[in-house]
Formats: structure tokens, C-alpha cells, sequence
């Protein structure tokens, strides 16, 4: 396995105990500037960036596994995931655990909420599951620029860990996660399968050898981490079993860990700050947490998951 630390905000470097410990595993670290970035980024700018970690990132074999700070980056998961199929044959499903669906359509960029999309156009990617997901934004999806034609096509399963029906108003039929009952999609969720029995659902659901995983720390609840966003009900231990049956069950070919908590920093043009300081009020609080006890909080949880992927990969 590939050890990596993708420094795009100041994140990783509060966790200085996990720094070292990755470097005496020998981790590749890498400091991209990530303001331009932040929360989204123009066709340009992930160009840019996906050049930039084409020539960084190590050539070695072996699946790669990357933390990377903030959710706000979640998009960047789309360019990671490219770079560890760039070489593999055969289908890949992508296991995605965030509080977050992170579907929407978003023309100008890639967005940190839009980047499944992205992900679903790599041709060895054929099918995304999106795991814990308990956000407002499956309240009325359909203005939210949801693209609900993903759950229709088979192409996404997405499993809440708990969340009412979400209304809707054009017609979605039913699939493997959901089915739509006088116009509102009926989640299929992890609380009222059950902890033990949605994770036999969940390996029933993977038909392919391999898998990449990508893990927003957001889904997990305030003890086990602290992040930019609201979060969801998942305790730690539970996605460390996951993770475990994971790899008894598929290769894991790659993945991704964010979430951890930084001050939001952007740069760019006037027009494209002041849109992502507008953005931040909608969505996130203002008053962040204490840094170093969210850093001391995230080093934790950064820790056992390092464990447990380590493991399996």
C-alpha cells in the first residue's frame, strides 16, 4: 500500500503525531495550495490541479491511500480515484460514506457536492453506493439540483443511515435503495435494517472484485469527529467493521479519507470568493470549533482508520 498526505489546508499539519507516524510508513506528502480549490473549483483550475498530482504522486504499484484534510476538497476524490484506475482493467465500484450525497449538477467546475457525477464518468466506475447519509439535502432534492436519474439508472444506490421520505415531484420508479410511494423516494436505511444486517446488504450489492473507498469523516457523529460540515449518525467503530468486511470480502484499489476541521480559506476572482463565503453561510456554521480540539479529535479517528485501511490494503 501507498501511504499519501495531500496537504491542502493547514488540516493535517494540527496533527502533528499523525504526520510523523505516516512518515515512519514511509507516506508521500504532498502541499498543493488548495484556496483555489476550496469548496469548488473552475474546468481550469482541476486541470491545473490534476497535472500537478499526474507528476507528484508516486508510480509505484499498489493501491494508494490518501488523507487529504477538509471536506470541502471532496471533489478531489474524483482526480484520486482517475489515478488509481489509470492503470486497472476491469470494473471498479466506488463505496462512498459521507453524511452528504454529493450529486448535484455543477456546470463551471467540479463542486465538493457535485463530484459523484464526475466520478460516474470514469469508464471502469459502474455503479457509486453511497453509505450514512442523514443531510437536509435529501428534503425536496429536486430544487437542489439533485440528479435523481442516477438512482433510476441503477448507476447509484444511496443508503441514509437514517432519513424520512424525500418528496418529490417527477417519477423515479424504484431500484435496489429506494422506492417511490405517492411522490416521495422511501429510503431503504441503515437504522431500520440494522447495523450487522445492512453491511451483509451492503457486500450483497458490490458485484465487482474491486472497490475504491472514499470516506468523508462528516458521517460519523461530534465524538468521533469534527468537521466543516453538519454530521451524521455513524459511530467510528461501525465503519471500522465495515471496513473490515470489506477487505474480507473485495480488493480495495484505492481510497480517500477528508474531514478533519480547517478555517475556510479561498482565493481567486472577487466574484468567486464572495460566492464561496455565500456559499459557507448557507451551509456551514459560522463559529467553528476550537482548532486543536478538533485536531486532537480527527488525529484519532485519522489513526484508526489509517489501522484499519492498512489492514485490508
Amino acid at each position: 500500500m501507498q501511504l499519501c498526505l495531500l496537504h491542502l489546508d493547514d488540516a493535517l499539519d494540527m496533527q502533528p503525531a499523525f504526520v510523523r507516524a505516516c512518515e515512519a510508513d514511509r507516506a508521500q506528502r504532498l502541499h498543493v495550495d488548495g484556496r483555489t480549490l476550496r469548496l469548488w473549483g473552475f474546468h481550469e483550475d482541476i486541470a491545473a490541479f490534476r497535472e500537478k498530482v499526474a507528476r507528484s504522486l508516486n508510480t509505484e504499484a499498489g493501491p494508494r491511500l490518501t488523507f487529504m484534510g477538509s471536506g470541502d476538497f471532496h471533489h478531489i476524490s474524483a482526480l484520486l480515484l482517475e489515478r488509481a484506475l489509470e492503470h486497472h482493467v476491469g470494473p471498479v465500484t466506488l463505496i462512498h460514506v459521507d453524511n452528504h450525497p454529493d450529486w448535484v449538477t455543477f456546470h463551471k467546475g467540479s463542486h465538493c457536492g457535485s463530484w459523484i457525477n464526475a466520478a460516474l464518468e470514469i469508464p471502469q466506475v459502474r455503479k457509486v453506493i453511497t453509505v450514512g447519509v442523514c443531510s437536509h439535502d435529501l428534503e425536496e432534492p429536486e430544487p437542489k439540483l439533485a440528479n435523481l436519474a442516477l438512482l433510476s439508472e441503477g448507476r447509484l444506490e444511496l443508503y441514509p443511515y437514517d432519513h424520512a421520505p424525500s418528496r418529490v415531484t417527477n417519477d423515479y420508479g424504484a431500484g435496489a435503495s429506494f422506492e417511490q410511494v405517492d411522490g416521495q423516494l422511501c429510503w431503504k436505511t441503515i437504522k431500520s435494517m440494522g447495523e450487522q444486517n445492512f453491511i451483509d446488504c451492503l457486500l450483497s450489492r458490490i458485484d465487482t472484485d474491486a472497490v475504491y473507498l472514499t470516506i468523508d469523516k462528516d458521517a460519523l457523529t461530534p465524538e468521533y469527529a469534527v468537521t466543516n460540515w453538519d454530521q451524521g449518525l455513524m459511530r467510528l467503530p461501525y465503519l471500522l467493521s465495515m471496513i473490515a468486511e470489506f477487505g474480507r470480502k473485495q480488493r480495495i484499489v484505492g481510497a480517500d479519507v477528508i474531514g478533519d476541521y480547517s478555517r475556510p480559506k479561498y482565493s481567486g476572482s472577487l466574484r468567486s470568493i464572495a460566492s464561496k463565503y455565500y456559499e459557507r453561510l448557507k451551509d456551514q456554521a459560522l463559529l467553528g470549533p476550537n482548532p486543536r480540539q478538533a485536531a486532537e479529535i480527527n488525529s484519532d479517528a485519522n489513526f484508526a482508520l489509517l489501522r484499519a485501511l492498512s489492514q485490508v490494503m
